[in-house]
């Protein structure tokens, strides 16, 4: 291993300044680690140095009088460590090396210790939720670098593949320094790649692996990658804006990038293939009831288990299937559930004849969607949203919409994404239910508001959790019923149907990931009880499998919602304020649901 013995003697300058240093967490083979120059360029040596160097300054400078200056303190080192790493990534794609990693771990334990010694008894309400977020966000990473998860890199949508083109396909291209960024990014990329390769090489000979199942559905999309010509690449899209940067990097594309991706293909199909596991349960990983068990509790925030949320997933399919017969008898309809449902899937009356008619069907209901806003929220965010087609090279086993976020910082503007590849597929009767949930009041009034907040910590500006943001987004398509967004059964019949979906996702991850069942089970079980076309039901089982216990976070946070809206209306009666109670909910951003059930409680012990 190459050491600097200039940086040893740095660091035990910092050590022996103070008996309580960032040192502590930190210990010098693991700083030597860091600058091992095999594993690390020279333009992620100098920035990591300087943020060691940086937080020890914090760390030693500030000495913290009590609860609440402790956690600012330490969520001021957790945001430093982020923002590096946001800027790191830039220009270079993140390091999975051991030495990175156990540095990384070092820091995460270290702030958990912390975060369990702080007393919380007086802190306010403000940092309680900042407490409870931050180490919900810590625990998890520390769990995630134990179990080594890196190794499992891929899902049905691609994973780190998909992770590439969006970090590439709306790169900024304004200045010389973006222009530099994103070729460096670029001249990069085949080493990433290749240390992909080594780490899925390393989960191989660990037994954690993915499912064959789900590396089929990834080689689908590496193979657009590497089968498209050079000059129609969507590595170039970015590049197209500036004609002597895609001259530049024309080359690059054709002679190392995709021939990196075939690569990548030849690995997967002639050693990650063959060998890898046929199981598709999270249960057939190496402590794999642990693993599942950490991560239904981590996407629902809950300490809820398997059982419970399998439980709670069939009872919910019980009551929304009692409403969907209603409606269907109300239709006089001549025939079986299933055979009402052959017909959704089937009539061509509900689908559109283009992409282009798909895309203005679902502009025309989010504006319908904006127009009863201001009567449901007082507070509404700056930034608009658009619609666009989901890029092509991921449609085929993407879902059937999908909310891109905007940002302030880059001037990008929401976007909800609508799948039109196999239109026969994508039903026009559940549009208004998706667009609710994708656009407004659902995932871009949520998300927006959150990066608008004052006064937090930058952490929870940027922070999302699946349990809140999508139990929301859930939420705003029940709040279409009572905004009248449903004009027609089969609309309503589409809502239900999307409700049943998450319902269903409480019953199949748990069936699959802690039960045993077979695919086929999770897709029959799917299909008999909504209306979604079979093509979406089966890309969705395939997304479950290949994303443990995220599938439980929707109903579960729109559960706990409703709940709450439910307990608020009781006790407040006609003093009830609908536009308060949203505003309410959303003021904290992305926060546990443990913290949301507080602020709720706190708000109505006021009256």
């Amino acid at each position: 291993m190459l050491r600097n013995t200039s940086m040893i003697e740095i660091f035990h300058q910092f050590r022996n300044r103070t008996n309580r240093t960032f040192a502590n967490v930190l210990s010098t083979e693991n700083f030597c680690l860091l600058f091992d120059m095999r594993l690390l360029h020279l333009h992620i040596y100098l920035p990591f140095l300087c943020l060691i160097l940086s937080l020890t300054c914090l760390w030693t400078c500030k000495q913290a009088a009590s609860p609440e200056q402790d956690l600012q303190q330490l969520w001021e080192e957790y945001q430093a460590f982020q923002d590096f790493q946001d800027s790191l990534r830039k220009t270079a794609w993140p390091v999975y090396s051991d030495s990175v990693l156990a540095v990384e771990r070092h820091l995460q334990e270290g702030w958990l210790a912390r975060l369990d010694d702080l007393s919380t008894d007086k802190l306010s309400e403000a940092n309680h939720i900042n407490h409870e977020l931050l180490r919900l966000l810590i625990a998890d990473r520390v769990f995630q670098l134990s179990y080594q998860s890196h190794l499992m890199p891929l899902n049905s949508e691609g994973g780190f593949v998909s992770g590439i083109l969006y970090s590439l396909q709306h790169a900024p291209m304004e200045t010389a320094i973006d222009k530099d960024r994103y070729i460096q990014k670029l001249q990069t990329l085949p080493a990433y790649l290749d240390q992909q390769i080594q780490l899925m090489r390393r989960g191989l000979e660990s037994g954690k692996t993915m499912p064959k199942l789900i590396i089929r559905k990834s080689l689908d999309i590496i193979r657009s990658f590497a089968e498209t010509s050079a000059s129609e690449s969507v590595f170039l899209t970015a590049a197209r804006k500036d004609p002597k940067v895609y001259q530049q990097l024309l080359p690059l594309v054709k002679q190392d990038i995709i021939p990196a991706y075939q690569e990548l293909i030849t690995f997967l199909e002639q050693e990650y293939l063959p060998t890898t596991r046929v199981s598709i349960g999270a249960s057939a990983l190496p402590e794999g009831k642990t693993y599942y068990e950490q991560r239904v509790r981590f996407f629902t925030t809950l300490d809820i288990s398997p059982e419970e949320v399998f439980d709670i997933g069939q009872k919910e399919v019980a009551r929304i299937r009692g409403h969907m017969e209603e409606i269907i008898r109300q239709q006089e309809f001549q025939g079986s559930f299933d055979e009402f449902l052959h017909f959704l899937r089937t009539d061509p009356q509900f689908y559109a004849n283009s992409p282009e008619e798909l895309l203005q069907h679902a502009a025309w209901q989010a504006k319908r969607a904006e127009a009863f806003l201001p009567t449901y929220f007082g507070h509404f965010p700056r930034m608009p949203f658009t619609v666009e087609p989901v890029p092509a090279a991921i449609a085929p086993n993407y879902t059937g919409g999908r909310y891109s976020e905007g940002s302030y910082d880059t001037h990008k503007p929401g976007a909800f994404w609508v799948n039109t590849y196999k239109l026969e597929t994508r039903p026009l009767y559940v549009l208004p239910a998706l667009t609710l949930h994708e656009a407004v009041p659902g995932h871009h009034l949520q998300i927006m508001l959150s990066q608008e907040q004052e006064n937090v910590p930058k952490f929870r500006q940027d922070q999302y959790l699946s349990a809140f943001g999508e139990g929301w987004a859930l939420y705003a398509e029940y709040l279409g019923k009572e905004a009248g967004m449903y004009e027609t059964p089969y609309e309503d019949f589409g809502r239900l149907t999307y409700e049943m979906w998450r319902a269903c996702r409480l019953v199949v991850d748990v069936g699959m990931h802690a039960k045993g069942w077979s695919r086929q089970q999770a897709v029959d079980f799917m299909a008999s009880n909504t209306a979604l076309s079979l093509h979406e039901v089966n890309t969705e089982i395939d997304r479950y499998i290949g994303w443990p216990a995220q599938a439980v976070s929707y109903k579960m946070g729109e559960i706990t919602i409703r709940q709450l809206r439910q307990e608020a209306e009781e006790r407040l009666g006609e003093s009830f304020d609908i536009r308060a109670f949203h505003d309410l909910i959303l003021s904290n951003g992305s926060i546990p649901m443990q913290s949301l059930k507080r602020v709720v409680h706190q708000y109505l012990d006021k009256y």
